[in-house]
């Protein structure tokens, strides 16, 4: 079996200075640069980066700023977090990462999802009753490319293709994942269609998701399809301590979890809510590096999961306190992580 992979994930929240102040999106874009390339230099295996397009989040071009990161890391992949493939072109997604996977030498990917949020819809003028069919259609047309052979393809969303060749190639095909919050039939169509998993577990019990593992799984062999990576992404923060880890990522979660909750209707969170979704068995991997380590863990064997992804970003949470988090989860909860899981040392 392959070592677990480790990685991290961000938005690129928009987050305050040690002020309190608001910083601007460029400084959070630079900012995230920063941070990947210190997830590269403690011996991270992935850095991912979200899009979105509203205030409260900086990065609405993923790939410019991982292509950015690939002329200042060496070894760490490459990949968005997620693609919001719904109100995007395939073919020009496909060939933005194409792009990104030379400048990488090989170290892109991209992970493809129907998106949490909805505001790309109206801003590219797709219609939202659309959801799903936009996304069936151009995850099939994505998965033609991906051959990088003539393709032929017609469908409602966008214009037919007839035997046309995409480019840039790449030299060693682009590595592509589906992201899905816990639908089945985003599970069985990921299957089907042969691409790794990426579960996004936000909330409860992260062996919850045991059914959506299992029924990956056999969704992948009664299509034929070959065994292929599944991987989690949970919210996390790693202090010196758990009290610290605690303290530090509470008012920052509970404000951006009431900012996104008035839109979806959801009822504030309370702390007592909070420190249950931070205990051993909740979603969010927050504590000390042994905490965080035993979190990852319980959760890797649980689901048999191949990739674990903190996203370590949380609303306004300073990137001081990030770069710290980022720091200890590659000296310290990566090494305790490989050491209960019975895997050299990266």
């Amino acid at each position: 079996m392959a070592p677990l992979e480790l990685g991290l994930d961000t938005f690129g929240d928009v987050t305050v200075d040690r002020d309190g102040r608001p910083r601007s999106h460029a400084e959070v874009i630079r900012d995230v640069v920063e941070e990947g390339v210190l997830a590269d230099r403690v011996g991270l295996d992935v850095f991912g980066v979200g899009e979105h397009h509203r205030e409260d989040f900086a990065v609405t071009a993923p790939e410019a700023v991982l292509a950015t990161l690939a002329g200042r890391t060496g070894r760490i992949h490459l990949g968005s977090a997620v693609t919001v493939l719904s109100s995007d072109d395939p073919v020009r997604v496909y060939e933005r990462f194409a792009t990104l996977d030379a400048l990488s030498g090989g170290r892109a990917e991209v992970i493809l999802g129907r998106g949490s949020f909805t505001e790309s819809f109206p801003l590219f003028g797709y219609d939202l009753e659309d959801y799903e069919t936009l996304f069936e259609e151009k995850l099939d047309l994505f998965s033609l490319l991906l051959h990088e052979e003539p393709v032929t393809w017609s469908g409602e969303t966008r214009p037919p293709l007839t035997r046309q060749l995409v480019f840039p190639r790449t030299e060693h095909g682009l590595r592509t994942w589906v992201g899905v919050g816990g639908s089945p039939a985003s599970v069985v169509r990921a299957a089907r269609y042969g691409f790794p998993l990426v579960l996004a577990i936000i909330g409860g019990d992260p062996l919850r998701f045991q059914p959506f593992a299992d029924l990956y799984r056999r969704a992948l062999a009664e299509t034929g399809q070959p065994e292929q990576p599944l991987a989690v992404h949970s919210p996390g923060h790693v202090a010196d301590t758990d009290e610290q880890a605690r303290d530090e990522y509470w008012t920052h979660y509970r404000d951006m979890h009431a900012r996104i909750g008035r839109e979806r209707g959801w009822p504030p969170m309370t702390r007592a809510q909070f420190d249950a979704a931070t205990g051993p068995n909740g979603a969010l991997a927050v504590g000390s590096p042994a905490t965080v380590a035993a979190k990852i863990v319980r959760t890797a064997q649980g689901l048999g999961a191949d990739r674990f992804s903190m996203k370590y970003s949380a609303g306004t949470l300073p990137h001081e306190l990030m770069m710290r988090s980022i720091e200890l989860y590659g000296t310290e909860v990566a090494p305790r992580v490989r050491a209960a899981l019975g895997e050299q040392a990266a």
